[in-house]
């Protein structure tokens, strides 16, 4: 008897929410291992290994042809070279919902890309008026994302108490937030410079935005949101297909010039392109990104000497302030607004009073605050600019995990 029959019917929902929770698994576990390498940064970053540690991430890689020389330090080839896989992925998840998940109603949408605006451009604000003409005032960009692996681990400790439009909601807000940081990157932090391009294979549009100026992670953005959301077989054709394979007695030749051989090579074919393309690279790049990608930027990054000379305790307390209380405030006001105005639509499940508390998590900023920082800041100020980032990410991860728990432990997730 065929298992199969024992089971309901697939439903359509199961195409968009399978995907989902793969992505926030893989996310919340990722949160878990970019916690420990951001410890075990500050850790080797504060003994007698600081120098050979820090140092070790200035070393000079690439590559020279003729004339022309690629040589960029360590750091440089993660923060703008693999992480421009880090945005790909992020703006393949953004497309599949936008185009295929709950986020293909456009006023659902417009909800948490509300809110995105209001985490991005309220404590952009908000630090721009506690740094006033102070140095680092140029550094606004750094306050305007959040993590979202972090804020996945956070809520994935909840679990079950959470309902799971929050998760699609911080997700959501978080990968806007992204796009929308990378874009500030392009416009705000770049410029012009002359670099001879050495084209070559996948790496052109990458190294034609590096060469221009514009940062070139933001090639990973393009890209994500160029690639196909829909699959190029059908599963009518997918299933008249393997119909014809089947149909082969045991013991057919599959060998020569043969039409079972063309109908055996045409269902694999139609196997693998009855997944769309945003999947198929989902799927293989997501744990790459997640497990090794954001782990080497965090132990590149996330080391700061805490006792270096030269603290500016005005820039750290700015960029504290703009994330802890910052980020909420306009998360929470431009989603009213939203709700309010009729532009967005407030899922059922979500009281306002849950969206406040889960919005308390959008400070974590880490892993885009950091990249950004490295761009924005002075030598002289990004140890300061990362102790402030950090700091912020550390209270808003308490706070908000204290809110969430104080809220679903009383039943109060039913008020709003």
């Amino acid at each position: 008897m065929n298992s199969n029959l024992a089971q309901l019917p697939k439903e359509p929902a199961d195409l968009f929410t399978r995907p989902l929770t793969r992505f926030l698994r893989i996310e919340a576990m990722a949160g878990a291992i970019l916690l420990v390498c951001t410890i075990v940064a500050l850790v080797l970053s504060n003994t007698a290994w600081s120098t050979q540690f820090l140092g070790f991430w200035e070393t000079k890689a690439g590559f020279s042809v003729g004339g022309m020389e690629f040589v960029r330090s360590l750091k440089h080839w993660i923060n703008d070279g693999l992480m421009t896989l880090f945005f790909f992925v992020v703006a393949l998840e953004l497309k599949r919902e936008l185009v295929l998940g709950e986020l293909r109603d456009p006023r659902r949408a417009a909800f948490p890309l509300a809110a995105a605006l209001g985490g991005m451009v309220v404590p952009a604000g908000l630090f721009l008026l506690l740094v006033g003409d102070e140095p680092g005032a140029s550094g606004w960009g750094a306050v305007m994302s959040t993590d979202t692996a972090f804020v996945i681990g956070c809520l994935a400790i909840l679990g079950a108490r959470l309902p799971h439009s929050l998760r699609l909601f911080l997700l959501s807000l978080a990968i806007f937030d992204d796009v929308g940081a990378i874009l500030v990157v392009a416009i705000a932090y770049g410029g012009f410079r002359s670099i001879p391009v050495y084209f070559a294979m996948g790496g052109l549009i990458w190294l034609a935005l590096d060469a221009s100026g514009v940062h070139a992670t933001l090639s990973g953005v393009i890209l994500g949101l160029m690639t196909p959301a829909r699959s190029w077989v059908s599963d009518s054709r997918l299933h008249a297909i393997f119909d014809r394979v089947v149909a082969y007695p045991p013991g057919a030749r599959w060998g020569g010039n043969t039409s079972a051989r063309q109908d055996l090579r045409r269902a694999g074919i139609a196997a693998r392109e009855a997944l769309s393309p945003i999947e198929r690279l989902e799927v293989s790049l997501h744990p790459w990104v997640a497990f090794t990608i954001m782990p080497l930027f965090a132990l590149a990054n996330a080391g700061v000497p805490i006792g270096a000379t030269g603290f500016v305790p005005a820039l750290a307390t700015s960029i504290f302030v703009a994330f802890v209380i910052g980020k909420p405030i306009g998360i929470v006001l431009f989603s009213f607004m939203a709700a309010r105005m009729r532009l967005g639509i407030r899922p059922s499940d979500l009281p306002w009073s849950l969206l406040a508390a889960g919005s308390l998590l959008t400070g974590i900023g880490f892993t885009m605050a950091l990249f950004i920082a490295e761009l924005a800041f002075d030598p002289g100020l990004l140890n300061s600019a990362k102790l402030g980032i950090l700091a912020a990410s550390v209270v808003s991860a308490a706070m908000g995990f204290l809110a969430l728990v104080w809220l679903t432990s009383r039943g109060s997730q039913n008020a709003g």
